[in-house]
C-alpha cells in the first residue's frame, strides 16, 4: 500500500467514526425528546382524568345544593375551557405551557369553591358518592403533581443533553430546542390564609 492509500483510508475511518458518533448522539437526543413527549402525555392523561370526574361531582353536589348554581356553572365553564386548551408535545413552548397551566389553574380554583360548598351541606359530606368522588379528585390532584414533577425531570435531562458539548452541536443541527418547565402559579409562594 502506498502512502496516499493509507491517508485516504485513515481519513475515511475518521469520517466513519464521526458519522457513527453523530448518529449515536442524535438517536440519544431523539430518545430523550420522546421521553419528554411521553411524559407530557401522562400529564395530559391525569388532567383528563380530573375533567372526566368533574361531571359526576357536579351532579352529586347539584342534588344537594340546588341554589349554588353559580358555583356549579363556574366549575362546568372552567372545565370546558380547560379541556379546550391543548398543547402538542412537539410544539411545547413556554407561552403555550403557561396558557395550559392558567386554564388548569382556573379549574382548580373552581373545584376548590365547589368543595367549599360541602361545609353548608352536612348531608352532602356524609354522602358516600360524594366522599368517593372527593377521594378520587384528591388522588387525581396528587397524580397530576407527580406527573408534572416527572415531566420537569424529563425536560431537565433533555435540556441538559441539548446544551452539553458536543451534543449541543448535534441538537442544533437537528433543530432540537429546549423544553419548557411547569412552574408554580403566580402567588403560590404565599401561604393561604385560613380563617375560622
Amino acid at each position: 500500500m502506498n502512502k496516499s492509500s493509507i491517508v485516504l483510508l485513515s481519513v475515511a475511518g475518521v469520517l466513519i467514526l464521526i458519522v457513527a458518533w453523530g448518529v449515536s448522539k442524535y438517536n440519544g437526543l431523539v430518545s430523550a425528546e420522546e421521553a419528554v413527549n411521553a411524559q407530557w402525555a401522562n400529564v395530559e392523561n391525569q388532567y383528563q382524568r380530573r375533567a372526566d370526574l368533574i361531571p359526576n361531582l357536579v351532579a352529586t353536589v347539584k342534588g344537594y345544593a340546588t341554589h349554588e348554581s353559580e358555583t356549579l356553572e363556574g366549575v362546568v365553564a372552567a372545565r370546558a375551557k380547560a379541556t379546550q386548551v391543548t398543547v402538542d408535545a412537539d410544539k411545547l413552548t413556554p407561552e403555550k405551557l403557561q396558557q395550559y397551566q392558567a386554564a388548569q389553574g382556573e379549574l382548580s380554583s373552581a373545584l376548590g369553591r365547589l368543595l367549599m360548598i360541602t361545609e353548608n351541606y352536612p348531608d352532602l359530606k356524609a354522602n358516600e358518592n360524594f366522599k368517593e368522588l372527593q377521594a378520587q379528585l384528591e388522588g387525581t390532584e396528587n397524580r397530576i403533581s407527580t406527573e408534572r414533577t416527572r415531566f420537569n425531570d424529563m425536560a431537565k435531562a433533555f435540556n441538559a443533553s441539548t446544551r452539553r458539548f458536543p451534543s449541543n452541536i448535534v441538537a442544533s443541527m437537528a433543530g432540537l430546542e429546549k423544553k419548557p418547565y411547569f412552574e408554580a402559579e403566580k402567588g403560590s409562594e404565599k401561604a393561604p390564609k385560613v380563617e375560622f
